[in-house]
């Protein structure tokens, strides 16, 4: 409480000192914001950013500085209700919303941390050992040059346990830190800025390189951060330019795949910008801090400087540099005619789905049937086969429809930066946003795990949060694989998604609410003002949610969400009367 006392005096006697003493105690006593960067800047990011540059090219940076900016409104919303009343959200959307509601919330939380923790350790695995480590870690856990295909599956699986529990570990270390007031604490806050630091210098050096080389066209580029809506049912120019080129049957063929992909990675990248658990974390995260009323305008500027402005920033490198590498295009090898060459493009091993699907629209149920007695290789081989007879503008539509990973983005960036730099800048920025996701994941879980026990200050608790995520994430190779993996980001990702307009709701709620806030409650151009901002962010939800619904029709899936939905609906109506009962009753008490 000493430590928020002088944080206080320091913020008063800085703005009686004028705007540049105010910016530096800002400065000084960021933090929240860059713990919302360092979860928002993760695997999702990462992989949407890619995906986003292949199929748009640089026409659609504006997607991502949308998202965050809706983002930042309602953190913002967020932040002035707790720092406003000092209440707690949980308790607060019990009382004044819905308790079903703040359950929900909560509950969804957790499953979203456990789930989403999984796919961190594959990304941080996948970056030391594809990018920074030649010839992969497996080389370090008794693996020789004659080694058998089940001895590399061992020694690999041995690396996978102990840079799983390393990375374990280190993460747990740093929460615990964040738990400890004075020097521990801001060692928390130092190391997370370094990490963000990390991510943001790595991205930035390719773009730089790029730059250098002349091979960015910045025009287009500064044209692509423009709003265009536009884009959910219209392809970008250069794969408008590809279509027209080919048979129009053809055509519409791949314009039809290729907008379907692209309004789901519009989606995805939304998603990814604010997601459910990081309404969690920012209010918890201040109130440990003991921030207050005098706090809110550091809340603002803290989200905009620790959380939009690296999110904008690496978010749109990414998208720059897959761009460049991918978009409308495909290496030397995947355009040869000869067959043999096909097979050897980086990208063959990732367009076997896309391919197959336009033989069996070109060869209906007789090319299905006999891709089906084909055994992997032959398999392989056939489709080779049929690529190399395609033409050339046909071969660069295959890639839009792939997701690449960050591997092949750095070995199409090799003749500019060299192999060996390529992977080390991609794979250190990879690292570093994948690591930097188990620490907040961690530490969100532990806030969760202490809210719901009813014993918020325990460490101890929260401790226990933080290593129930850790141990889930640690079995990454174990879950996280095969069917298993789809079947868990779907059912997660729905809830998640379903449930995000449902906290936007709830903190719409109480940002309107005059008994929670009483006098701070925001009147007239003010909270209207707020109002139309929050109605924004709360429709953009919702949208999200409609095409997340989208996955009920899952064969496998499908039963379990409906389910789900169902209850939680029928909960949600008895909330209502419950938090009747509960007002009432605080009423009559005092």
């Amino acid at each position: 409480m000493d430590k928020t006392y002088r944080d206080r005096e320091l913020l008063a006697q800085a703005k009686g000192k004028g705007p540049i003493a105010t910016l530096g105690a800002f400065f000084r006593l960021s933090g929240p914001g860059w713990l919302q960067s360092a979860i928002t800047l993760g695997g999702g990011s990462l992989g949407g950013a890619l995906y986003l540059g292949m199929l748009g090219g640089t026409s659609m940076l504006w997607l991502q500085l949308v998202a965050i900016v809706i983002g930042v409104i309602m953190l913002s919303a967020i932040s002035y209700v707790t720092l406003s009343t000092g209440e707690r959200p949980y308790s607060a959307i019990n009382r004044h919303v819905n308790p079903v509601l703040g359950v929900s919330w909560i509950t969804a939380t957790i499953l979203a941390n456990m789930i989403f923790i999984l796919p961190q350790f594959s990304l941080c695995f996948d970056a030391i050992d594809s990018n920074l480590v030649s010839g992969g870690v497996g080389q370090y856990f008794g693996v020789g040059e004659e080694a058998s295909a089940i001895e590399v599956e061992e020694a690999n699986t041995r690396a996978k346990i102990a840079l799983s529990a390393l990375l374990g570990l280190a993460a747990l270390t740093i929460v615990i830190m964040s738990y400890k007031p004075g020097w521990m604490s801001r060692t928390f806050d130092i190391l997370l800025k370094l990490i963000v630091g990390v991510v943001v210098i790595c991205f930035v050096a390719v773009v730089w390189k790029l730059s250098t080389d002349g091979a960015l066209n910045w025009g287009e580029i500064w044209a692509g951060f423009i709003p265009n809506p536009s884009h959910w049912t219209n392809t970008a120019p250069a794969i408008q330019t590809l279509l027209e080129s080919v048979p129009t049957e053809r055509a519409e063929y791949w314009e039809g795949l290729i907008t379907k992909s692209q309004q789901s990675s519009m989606i995805g990248v939304t998603a990814t910008a604010v997601g459910l658990n990081m309404t969690f974390l920012l209010p918890y995260s201040m109130l440990a801090r003991g921030w207050d009323k005098p706090f809110r305008g550091l809340a603002r500027f803290d989200l905009t400087t620790g959380m939009a402005i690296p999110y904008i920033v690496v978010t749109s490198c990414i998208v720059i540099a897959s761009a460049h590498a991918f978009h409308a295009k495909a290496d030397e090898k995947f355009l040869s005619d000869n067959a043999a060459s096909v097979q050897e493009s980086q990208l063959f091993k990732s367009t076997l789905s896309a391919l197959k699907g336009r033989y069996e629209e070109q060869y209906g149920k007789i090319g299905s049937e006999k891709l089906q007695k084909l055994d992997e290789g032959e398999l392989e081989t056939e489709l080779a086969e049929f690529a190399a007879k395609l033409s050339q503008e046909e071969r660069k539509l295959i890639p839009t429809v792939i997701k690449p990973n960050a591997k092949q983005l750095a070995a199409s960036l090799a003749p500019l930066l060299g192999e060996k730099n390529a992977n080390l800048v991609f794979g250190i920025g990879a690292l570093a946003m994948g690591f930097s996701t188990i620490v907040i994941l961690m530490l969100i879980n532990g806030y969760a795990f202490a809210e719901i026990a009813g014993t918020y200050n325990s460490t101890w608790v929260r401790s226990l949060g933080a290593v129930a995520a850790g141990v889930m994430g640690f079995c990454w190779f174990l879950i996280w694989t095969g069917a298993s993996r789809t079947w868990l980001i779907i059912v997660a990702s729905t809830f998640a998604a379903i449930l995000l307009p449902i906290a936007y709701i709830s903190f719409f709620a109480l940002m309107n609410s005059k008994t929670l806030l009483g006098d701070e409650k925001p009147t007239g151009g003010r909270m209207t003002v707020w109002n139309i901002l929050m109605g924004i962010g709360v429709v953009g939800a919702c949208v999200q949610t409609w095409k997340s619904a989208s996955l009920m029709s899952d064969p496998e899936t499908g039963s379990a969400v409906i389910g789900g939905l169902v209850t939680f609906v029928l909960l949600a109506v008895v909330g209502f009367s419950a938090r009747e009962r509960i007002t009432n009753k605080t009423e009559s008490s005092q």
